[in-house]
Parts: C-alpha cells; sequence; structure tokens
C-alpha cells in the first residue's frame, strides 16, 4: 500500500494530457496588426456564427487543399460580416475617406490574396517576388501547407469558419514561407528612427530647400550581393546633395525584393553605405524598410515624414538614377499608382538634373488599400 502511494505521488506532470495554452508571439501579432487591422479588431469581438463556412471546411478533412479553399471569404460570406458587426454594437476604426464595409471588404480581398498565393500556389500580382518556397508540384509544398493550417489551429481556439480563425491560418502560411518582412523593424519610429523623430521638431525648416532627399533603392538581382550598383550610385547623389545643405534629412526606402530571397533590405544597405562611407550623421538618414515598388516608395515617405513630424507644405526632392526618375515623370508610373494604390501619392515637380525630381507629397499617402497584402 505505501509502494502504491509513493507511486501515485511521483507521476509525472507530463502524463496529463496537454491543455492549449495563450502564448504571445511578437512576429504573428505584429504582422496581422499591419496586414489586417480591422479584420484584426472584427475577430475580437463576439463570434460571429458562419455555418455555410463551417459546413464547408468541415468537409474537407483536413485534406490541405481543400481546407484553404473553403476558407476563402466568398460573396455569400461577405454579405454576413457587416450585418453581424452591426448587430454586435461596435465595429473597428476605419480609414477616414473609406466606410467600414469597404475596408473590411478590401482586408479580406488580402485575406484571398494570401490563402490563394501562399495556400494554393496560384501566382500573384508579382509572381517575381512572391509565392511559396517549396515548388508547388512538390510534397514539400503541400506539407508546409498543412503544418501552417496545424499552426494555426494550435495558436488560436477560435472555430475555423471565423474571421480570427482564417486571419490567424494566413499568417501561418506567410510565416511558413518566411514572408514576414513587414514586422522586422517595428517599432520602426522608436527604434530605428529614434535619433531623426527627436531632430525633426527642432529642425529649422526655413533654412531648407526640401524638406527631405527621397532616395528608393533598386536590387542587385542576385541574392549574394549586398547593395546594386544602381543603389550605389543613389548612396552617392543623396550624400552629395545633403552635403550641400538642400534637405536636413535624407530617406532611404526599399524592403528586401529583389531577387525573390534575398536577405539584404535596399533601405538598410543604403543607410550604411551613407553613414560608413560618407558620413552622413545616422541620424539624419531615416529608414523606410517596407516599399516593396516604387509606388509604395513614394507613398511610404509621406508615411514617415508625417509619423516624424516632417512638415508636408515644403517639397521633396527624389534622387536616384536617369532611368528611375525618368520612369517616375513618365505617364506609365501615373497610371500604375491609380491602378495599384487607387491614388496619386503626390504631384511630381520641376526636374532639376537627370538625378533630381522635385516631389510635393500627398496627404492620400495615408489611406490603407491593401492590394499589395504585404506591402501594406
Amino acid at each position: 500500500m505505501v509502494a502504491a502511494l509513493a507511486m501515485t505521488a511521483a507521476a509525472p506532470v507530463w502524463a496529463e494530457t496537454p491543455a492549449p495554452v495563450a502564448v504571445s508571439d511578437t512576429v504573428v501579432d505584429t504582422l496581422s496588426e499591419r496586414l489586417f487591422p480591422m479584420l484584426g479588431a472584427l475577430g475580437r469581438l463576439p463570434t460571429v456564427t458562419f455555418d455555410t463556412r463551417a459546413r464547408r471546411i468541415a468537409a474537407c478533412s483536413d485534406v490541405p487543399a481543400c481546407v484553404i479553399e473553403a476558407t476563402i471569404w466568398t460573396d455569400q460570406d461577405r454579405a454576413m460580416v457587416v450585418p453581424s458587426l452591426s448587430k454586435k454594437g461596435t465595429q473597428p476604426k476605419s480609414n477616414a475617406d473609406l466606410s467600414v464595409a469597404a475596408g473590411i471588404n478590401q482586408e479580406l480581398d488580402a485575406l484571398n490574396v494570401v490563402l490563394r498565393v501562399y495556400g494554393l500556389g496560384l501566382p500573384g500580382r508579382y509572381p517575381k517576388i512572391d509565392g511559396p518556397i517549396f515548388a508547388t508540384d512538390t510534397p514539400f509544398f503541400t506539407d508546409s501547407v498543412k503544418v501552417a493550417i496545424d499552426t494555426a489551429r494550435a495558436a488560436s481556439d477560435a472555430p475555423p469558419a471565423t474571421i480570427a480563425a482564417s486571419v490567424r491560418l494566413a499568417v501561418a502560411l506567410l510565416d511558413a514561407n518566411d514572408a514576414t518582412a513587414a514586422t522586422r523593424f517595428e517599432p520602426l519610429d522608436q527604434r530605428e528612427n529614434a535619433g531623426a523623430r527627436a531632430l525633426a521638431p527642432r529642425t529649422d525648416w526655413k533654412a531648407f530647400r526640401y524638406a527631405l532627399l527621397i532616395v528608393p533603392g533598386v536590387g542587385p538581382e542576385d541574392v549574394g550581393t549586398t547593395l546594386s550598383p544602381r543603389s550605389k550610385l543613389h548612396a552617392l547623389l543623396a550624400a552629395q546633395r545633403y552635403r550641400q545643405g538642400l534637405a536636413p534629412f535624407i530617406l532611404v526606402s526599399g524592403s528586401a525584393v529583389h531577387p525573390r530571397g534575398t536577405r539584404f533590405v535596399e533601405a538598410v544597405e543604403i543607410r550604411r553605405a551613407l553613414v560608413e562611407r560618407y558620413g552622413i550623421p545616422s541620424d539624419c538618414v531615416i529608414l523606410e524598410p517596407y516599399a516593396r515598388h516604387t509606388t509604395t516608395n513614394l507613398r511610404n515617405a509621406t508615411r514617415r515624414m508625417v509619423a516624424l513630424g516632417i512638415p508636408l507644405d515644403l517639397p521633396t526632392l527624389i534622387v536616384t538614377d536617369a532611368e528611375q526618375s525618368k520612369y517616375i515623370e513618365s505617364r506609365t508610373f501615373t497610371d500604375r499608382n491609380r491602378t495599384e494604390l487607387g491614388y496619386l501619392p503626390g504631384t511630381v515637380g520641376r526636374r532639376l538634373s537627370a538625378y533630381d525630381l522635385e516631389f510635393e507629397p500627398s496627404r492620400l499617402s495615408l489611406r490603407q488599400d491593401p492590394r499589395d497584402p504585404l506591402d501594406p
């Protein structure tokens, strides 16, 4: 009897069936907030029942492709979202110039893009820089999707048919494919741009012709090269303009984009060159490490200006190589902005040289419009 009691007392705690425990994941939380802020707010409301979605997902018997396809938000699914939200009496904050319904639908569009590209292997809008790590015709791709589904379910107890569960699945798919660049530098202005944030309120803006120099990056198209020849030229030109006293700050913009799979962030490498090669004070070089396209180089520059307290009533100067500068001035680029952003991020002004183009930022750039879900 004594021996039996001793054995009972010594039973290890891990013999119990483990219960799910909520743990905070900084990458997932930040990525969800940046990519799907309104859907995240919806997911925190009392659970909305989507019976048709629930039956569709349950019928898949955990076949990965079927689960992903069933999780995509159909027109019928969407028709239930806004009415159910209004019944709860709480609405997430939307853009100033967008209705709640429009904002939700934009994020659902973006969510569906992630599910289709990373869960089904369909080509995205930018196939050169987006897509799964593994070839979609291999078992590795199928397994990565299955693991992402398992990860999403393990991390959340939300029913699979809900908004919260589908956001978590989309983020798990991105995480499985290392497509998490949008989280890498957060909180950006409290860390990387803390020096500029402190300097901006003390700057005598009347002493400068331009509020800042905008320097977009250009990828090297080689995973082993840190900085392309064109980006090296951009750094030299920007250092020269800064030493001329044209602007108190240089903003460098560009993510880890070209080639696909590179670990080098264009903005980081240009800033490194400005500081280490040309002696530009690091506090005067503003990092914008998220833009994946020329359109968002300019859009995100305006966002950083507002966030750091840099006035928009002064023009900026875009400093880049002759080819990109000419492109920014072209009708093709204007049309691309309207198609991809839904607006013009600013007004292109006078050309000073083959490398220098004046630019007046627009507050329209503060709008959230996730047509490219990885470039929020």
